[in-house]
């Protein structure tokens, strides 16, 4: 079941929204449709909803689902939402991440000051009453969540064509480094997975451990970056800014394991005015 935990990880780090918006996009928001498939299966579906919300605020939404056999064997959804305040750097309000294995419900809420500090963290078990956790401020000051930090390094991309981002990000229970590392500009063709053609860049994602409980062998997330740097690359990211204006946006990650690769391809783009689809072809 190792590839299994490989597309749950993939899902919970880099995928978004089950459905696009039936009522028309306003502009900044766009909305990214995904197939993952894990050894040629097809694992996955989502969607990435990024919703600048004029100059002050934004927000960044995201769920995954398992599919077919997969969501059979391995009856996995999430849901991820960062909504924050727009500022030379992006800062948080509230990070939340929702999460169900087969009947088994978990919220988890992140609060921030507008200063960037940090404020609560509380978890809600299935049918159990929220409870807020103490945590030590060595985890937790100056942290960003992971939403945030990529959505920072998808800005930084729209206006310097540039893949560069080191956050310090808390999820619950460790702090790390996530880092993207431009890898090279590239030019992608449409394909029968994927709908996107045009202008990229290729970045590393690597997440480097930094305080907290952190297991002596790597395990999840960890332990899939491992298997990839012994495959000769660590996960990597293709972002492309498909709108003039707008974000940079994931259109295609590659994430190698021991037991095979997962590719995550987009299969719809919309925006104000603009849409791209398989079906195009």
């Amino acid at each position: 079941m190792a590839i299994t935990a490989s597309v749950l990880f993939v899902a919970a780090f880099l995928l978004a929204l089950p459905s696009f918006a039936q009522s028309p996009l306003h502009q900044g928001q766009q909305q990214v449709q995904y197939d993952v498939y894990a050894g040629g299966i097809h694992a996955l579906q989502a969607n990435l909803n990024v919703d600048m919300k004029g100059s002050e605020r934004y927000s960044l939404s995201l769920t995954a689902k398992t599919h077919g056999l997969l969501a059979k064997l391995a009856p996995w959804q999430g849901k991820f939402e960062s909504h924050g305040w727009q500022q030379t750097i992006h800062k948080p309000e509230l990070h939340q991440s929702t999460t169900t294995w087969r009947d088994s419900k978990e919220i988890k809420k992140y609060s921030y000051n507008k200063d960037g500090s940090f404020k609560s963290y509380s978890v809600k078990d299935g049918g159990k009453a929220e409870s807020f956790r103490k945590v030590d401020a060595k985890l937790t000051q100056g942290t960003s969540d992971v939403l945030t930090a990529t959505l920072n390094t998808m800005q930084v991309i729209a206006k310097t064509d540039k893949c560069e981002g080191t956050t310090d990000v808390f999820d619950g229970k460790r702090r790390f480094k996530l880092v993207f590392k431009e890898k090279k500009q590239v030019e992608l063709e449409r394909s029968r997975w994927n709908a996107y053609s045009g202008p990229a860049v290729e970045c590393s994602a690597e997440v480097q451990p930094i305080a907290g409980k952190w297991h002596e062998k790597p395990r999840g997330w960890m332990s899939i970056q491992e298997q990839g740097r012994e495959q000769g690359t660590i996960p990597t990211v293709w972002f492309a800014q498909i709108q003039e204006g707008a974000v940079a946006v994931p259109v295609k990650v590659r994430v190698k394991t021991s037991y095979g690769t997962l590719f995550m391809h987009m299969t719809q783009y919309e925006t104000e005015g603009k849409a791209l689809t398989l079906k195009d072809k």
